[in-house]
């Protein structure tokens, strides 16, 4: 395991957010991004909640809390040895909860090997 403190690792988070191409960054609607050191059901690196896009009707306007990724600090450098490995992970963890704003199943991530 290797301690990234957690300043440096929600800068790894934003960074990987930031490599999300436009396209997808532009169509990302009403969604909040934070870090926990731990996530309350172990077992987890990221936890997406909401309504996916693919979900949302006419009935989604209005005052809706944001759908919230989180991203979990610990559990993820427990998975690494160095920093370039928690950055790869810290990447892979935000593509497969952003996919889940878009509507695209585990089975699918699974199937394109983002699972």
């Amino acid at each position: 395991m290797i301690h990234v403190p957690a300043e440096r690792f929600e800068e790894l988070v934003a960074d990987a957010l930031d490599a999300i191409p436009e396209t997808f960054g532009r169509q990302m609607d009403n969604v909040w991004v934070t870090v926990e050191d731990v996530p309350d059901v172990g077992g987890l690196l990221g936890l997406y909640q909401g309504v996916p896009l693919t979900e949302r009707d006419n009935g989604y306007a209005g005052m809706v809390m944001p759908d919230r990724i989180t991203l979990y600090r610990i559990p993820i450098c427990a998975h690494c040895r160095t920093e370039a490995q928690v950055v790869d992970l810290v990447r892979t963890t935000v593509i497969h909860e952003v996919a889940h704003h878009f509507g695209i199943s585990d089975d699918r991530l699974d199937e394109l090997g983002w699972g």
